[in-house]
């Protein structure tokens, strides 16, 4: 039975600039006990539960083209966060472009510098049956 997600990845070109976009910008921690493997990376904690999201500076096989405009309908990682407006005025002040749910809801997507998309909202429970 499956309890929880431990992690996610993301492919990225340059580690220095993803972290610059997540720990700078999105004030996500580093957690700096990642092993030594045979390619650069990081490890960000999101929040207290253990789960993370860990960066590969590997070789990306999906094209950044032909994605859609809206995070929402391309593959993405959701984040639940504090405050979704103020994440937002966040990455706006960094020149980040977002674009607002769809749905109505109070959520957001945008990109990383390598066109991962994220999902950023304060309650998910309405997907929950």
């Amino acid at each position: 039975m499956i309890k929880s997600i431990a992690h996610a990845s993301f492919l990225v070109a340059d580690v220095k600039t993803s972290l610059n976009f997540y720990c700078e910008v999105l004030q996500i921690p580093q957690n700096m006990t990642r092993p030594n493997f045979p390619f650069d990376g990081a490890w960000l904690e999101l929040g207290d539960s253990g789960q993370q999201l860990h960066l590969m500076q590997l070789p990306n096989p999906d094209s950044k083209e032909g994605r859609p405009e809206h995070g929402g309908k391309d593959k993405h990682i959701a984040l639940v966060v504090e405050d979704v407006e103020a994440v937002a005025t966040r990455l706006e002040a960094a020149g980040i472009l977002i674009s607002r749910s769809k749905s109505g809801r109070p959520a957001f997507f945008c990109r990383d510098p390598d066109g991962n998309a994220l999902e950023f909202a304060e309650d998910f429970s309405v997907f929950k049956l």
